[in-house]
């Protein structure tokens, strides 16, 4: 072969060469678009991603939770959740989300068996309706030198209009001088009384009195104590409070989803309202009257309500997707009330 058959046969191999090389560029550049295209869209189903515990003492119980929800008309499926680190558990409330629908990722850290400064990568894997992977970190420092017994002021259920005290015991073991110097919170429902301190060598000891007032309002308590110590390093650290104030009466589910519904069938579902003594159900009002009531006779503390949704009387002003709230009245007076949410989907 020739010197000029030779340089032009290199220049075709050159040209070949650069051509595929672009190509490949080209490929790992739209599939790495395709992944961030992906990871994108859930995290929308997402308001946070990251939550940091500060430093918090040895054996509380620390844990944070992840709202989900559904922004989009598919079903969204979680096929898999792991942790970076033995450091946090992952716990998912539900793998299967419709539409409008929420959920909770529970990311607990380990303060029984882990110390010092920890972090972990908690990753999500999606299937449904594509594939898609969202990572969510926590972090904080567990305390060697402080034990908390309990791990939680946990209130459990608690009356509307009672009061409710716990203890809890803080144990500190090293300088002989360490004390509580102020504890914290952002609550007014919660009062705190502490124990003279107990001191045997180099062992330190508090018990702390955690009172729930009367006047706390309905619903969950998820809060948080600070306890500001004399250390010089790291002179905080926080105390989880949990609690839910219950009022007299109440309705369960308060959240309900349909999901979709064909548009000529019907929807058949229930609500369960309860109270600490009997009652009747006087009404129930719901502003849509595709909604129908078989309301209970008698007075018992434990009613079961059926209702039907009908979606043959879709109007043509909707579009299809409804969210809807029933109210109901009993016999214990004006204000004992209890209230639902329903929502769905008409399709056709």
């Amino acid at each position: 072969m020739s010197l000029r058959a030779w340089k032009s046969l290199a220049m075709v191999l050159f040209d070949l060469r650069s051509r595929i090389a672009l190509i490949l560029v080209v490929l790992a550049f739209a599939s790495t678009a395709s992944n961030l295209n992906a990871e994108q869209w859930a995290r929308k189903m997402f308001t946070e991603t990251h939550h940091d515990f500060g430093v918090v003492s040895r054996n509380a119980k620390t844990e944070h939770t992840f709202t989900i929800e559904n922004c989009f008309e598919e079903d969204v499926h979680i096929v898999a959740v792991r942790s970076s680190c033995g450091c946090t558990t992952p716990i998912l409330s539900k793998k299967t989300l419709k539409a409008w629908e929420k959920g909770e990722l529970i990311a607990q850290f380990n303060t029984r068996s882990f110390i010092g400064t920890k972090s972990a990568e908690i990753t999500l894997v999606i299937d449904k309706p594509y594939y898609a992977e969202v990572k969510l970190t926590v972090g904080g420092t567990i305390r060697s030198d402080i034990v908390v017994e309990p791990g939680e002021v946990r209130f459990g259920d608690v009356d509307q209009g009672t009061s409710k005290t716990v203890d809890l015991k803080i144990s500190y073991a090293g300088r002989r001088d360490w004390k509580i110097m102020d504890i914290r919170g952002d609550s007014d429902f919660l009062e705190v009384r502490l124990d003279p301190v107990q001191r045997q060598g180099s062992l330190t000891n508090y018990v702390l009195h955690i009172k729930i007032k009367d006047n706390a309002a309905v619903g969950e308590l998820m809060d948080e104590l600070v306890v500001v110590t004399n250390d010089e390093k790291n002179d905080m650290f926080t105390l989880p409070v949990s609690g839910r104030i219950i009022p007299p009466i109440s309705i369960s589910p308060t959240f309900v989803t349909m999901g979709d519904v064909g548009k000529g069938k019907t929807s058949q579902q229930k609500l369960i309202v309860r109270a600490k003594k009997p009652f009747q159900i006087a009404s129930v009002d719901c502003e849509d009257k595709r909604f129908e009531f078989a309301i209970p006779a008698g007075a018992r503390s434990v009613h079961i309500l059926p209702f039907t949704f009908r979606s043959e009387l879709l109007t043509p002003e909707d579009d299809g997707s409804l969210k809807k709230v029933i109210l109901v009245r009993t016999s214990l007076g004006e204000e004992m009330t209890a209230e639902a949410t329903v929502s769905g989907r008409v399709v056709n």
